[in-house]
């Protein structure tokens, strides 16, 4: 028999036997869902129920004289999977056949290879995957390369599970930001960049913002002097030294770009202005406008997919914000807001009311809300006419909805408030299948000690920068292992290991929590670390690679030593981990079972021989054993975009 599911087998078998104990001595009890859980101890068996407690409070009896009752009158002819079934206070303990369930479990490991563990869903869906997004502003720095990695693994788990995925990338190209640097861009002459684009067009970014913040400054300083205000004088000029220390540091790290800036710049009267001006423009569609905004946006995207080509992730569609700006969508969609009960206008300044929705419609406790937050309300449109971020990513949403039936928004925890209102949105407008099918996943932010970043201030540590220093510390530590490799080998096991333990430290935490990044970590060889994990294949691979034949999966009831069980249970259990991986987007939970897997096949190897096993039979059975782990350690690493090597 070939399952993609070993532990489903046994556990739908403790199940059916039960509820017929049940029904056979007690037919008068209904239990509506019957759980079956592993015990702590592998010694209690592999699986337990705790019904007996739930039969003895509605009977008034001992849970322990029910579970001996259930016990007994369990016919054991009816066994496969089970070897024997015990009660111990209260608690119905189900023990395997260890030697049917192996040869079950590497079997089919074997036999499906890379398909096990990936049991397919019955009601496959067509889902968006939104991820990465990053303005195309500056390079992606490591602050923010948490969303591509966690975007990416995401993808893969969707699909695997049998959905049909797409991934794209929506182009934030409408506001001030990308004003500011088509701006600098544009003072500059256009000029062709002598490096990678995204790292030239994040300096023409920073370096104007200073120029143009410190111009602000210095003219409302002027005006406050008037009226002698010497509080709000106090505090600017304190703002003002700030930025004016800054563009000192600018002015060090990059002199010709801060010099042709500062330039063109002195006799500009109000840079302030022209910018919001070249914003305005932007959004309506002038045509110099979007030559402009676009040709710096293209070229910060180049750089930005020579980035992601490096960490294997890739797009199937790149959306513009501006192309939903200027094709009406977002005008449709505010008319539509405007129409419902839950818009109203503030002076020139159009407001949705959030809150008003959620209590309307009964929907907190849905959102996972509590009843007493009220939720702040949102500006659609600004006094001078233009839109806001939010307001045009209900537009966004909508053109996915027409074309999915989820969406999954892979952004920052920071942005919670803004996609709680997005979804409001939907229902306002009666989308409720929409609010329904849409999710944030959200995660939090990533930090390096002692260092703190700043877009906007030029501090920030890129992730390509992150991505070589990675493959430069492999390279360090490849030949200190194996300083018998050319130098080519080492390069290239050097390229995949860097990159590799950047992705795995980047998704091994909780989206939930910060990730604190650590070179000591990262490039852990002996522990919880991407390195680890493919060093660990590389090693089951160098076992297997000692055999002509591959041994036939036969005589596997030789098994049975503790290391060896616990294993074959780990490996079984890997469609479970997947499922619920799927079921509640946690990729951590798949690095998680990567280092567990590992970490045992390590103990199992160093305590008992392989190859130079006792018997023939004992040999063949622990290299089948090692070829399924082989099998699983490729499939989980692949779910979370890491190269599983052969060699190291």
């Amino acid at each position: 028999m070939i399952t993609e599911n070993p532990s489903k087998i046994f556990s739908e078998e403790c199940q059916n036997v039960l509820i017929r104990s049940i029904k056979n001595i007690l037919p008068e009890i209904s239990i509506n869902n019957l759980q079956i859980k592993k015990p702590p101890n592998i010694e209690f068996g592999q699986l337990a129920s705790s019904v007996s407690f739930e039969i003895g409070k509605k009977l008034n009896k001992n849970p322990k004289d029910v579970a001996d009752s259930l016990v007994a009158s369990i016919n054991s002819s009816e066994f496969v999977y089970i070897k024997k079934i015990t009660s111990i206070g209260g608690y119905i303990n189900f023990h395997l056949n260890f030697s049917k369930f192996t040869h079950l479990t590497l079997s089919s490991i074997i036999a499906l290879k890379n398909e096990y563990g990936f049991p397919k869903t019955k009601i496959p869906k067509k889902i968006i995957i939104e991820h990465t997004s990053v303005n195309p502003l500056h390079p992606i720095h490591i602050g923010q390369a948490r969303n591509p990695i966690l975007g990416d693994s995401i993808a893969r788990i969707l699909k695997c599970r049998g959905h049909k995925v797409f991934r794209h990338y929506y182009i934030d190209d409408v506001g001030r930001q990308s004003s500011v640097v088509a701006y600098g861009y544009d003072k500059l002459g256009w000029p062709e960049p002598n490096e990678k684009p995204d790292h030239y067009v994040g300096k023409i970014y920073t370096i104007t913002s200073c120029l143009v913040e410190i111009n602000r400054l210095k003219k409302k300083i002027t005006k406050i002097q008037q009226f002698s205000n010497s509080k709000d004088l106090s505090k600017l000029n304190s703002t003002l030294n700030e930025w004016l220390s800054i563009s000192e540091e600018l002015k060090q790290k990059y002199p010709l770009i801060f010099s042709d800036l500062s330039e063109t710049l002195i006799g500009v009267n109000d840079p302030e202005e022209d910018i919001n001006k070249l914003n305005r423009n932007y959004e309506k569609g002038s045509f110099k406008a979007k030559k402009l905004v676009r040709a710096v946006s293209e070229l910060c995207l180049k750089g930005f997919k020579e980035t992601q080509e490096r960490i294997k992730i890739h797009y199937d569609s790149w959306d513009w914000e501006s192309d939903l700006v200027w094709s009406n969508k977002v005008k449709e969609v505010l008319k539509e807001l405007q129409e419902s009960a839950f818009v109203y206008s503030d002076g020139e300044v159009l407001e949705f009311d959030a809150e008003k929705v959620a209590v309307s419609m009964s929907l907190k406790s849905k959102l996972g809300l509590r009843e007493d937050y009220e939720i702040p309300s949102l500006t659609l449109v600004r006094s001078d006419g233009t839109t806001l971020y939010t307001t045009r990513d209900i537009a966004y949403t909508l053109w996915k909805f027409t074309r999915m039936e989820k969406v999954v928004n892979v952004i920052g925890m920071e942005q919670s408030l803004a996609q709680l209102q997005l979804r409001l949105a939907l229902y306002a407008l009666g989308r409720n299948n929409y609010g329904d099918n849409f999710i944030h996943f959200g995660y939090n932010l990533v930090s390096l000690p002692g260092y703190k970043m700043s877009s906007r201030r030029g501090h920030y540590i890129t992730l390509d920068e992150v991505l070589d220093e990675a493959i430069e510390r492999a390279f360090k530590e490849v030949s200190i292992r194996s300083p018998n490799l050319s130098k080519e080998k080492k390069q290239e096991i050097s390229d995949f290991v860097g990159i590799g333990a950047v992705r795995y430290a980047l998704i091994s935490v909780d989206p939930c929590k910060p990730v604190v990044f650590t070179w000591d970590r990262v490039l852990n060889f002996e522990t919880n670390s991407a390195p680890y994990a493919q060093y660990t294949h590389a090693r089951a691979c160098s076992i297997l690679r000692k055999i002509k034949i591959k041994p036939k999966c036969q005589n596997l009831g030789v098994l049975d030593e503790k290391l060896e069980k616990e294993l074959i249970l780990l490996i079984s259990s890997f469609p479970d981990i997947f499922l619920e991986a799927s079921e509640y987007l946690k990729p951590n939970m798949i690095a998680d079972y990567i280092n567990a897997l590992a970490d045992k096949f390590n103990s199992f190897y160093n305590a008992f021989p392989v190859l130079r096993a006792e018997t023939k039979s004992l040999r063949d059975a622990r290299l089948n054993l090692t070829e399924a782990i082989k099998i699983v350690l490729y499939n989980a690493l692949n779910l979370i975009g890491i190269h599983a090597p052969e060699r190291m």
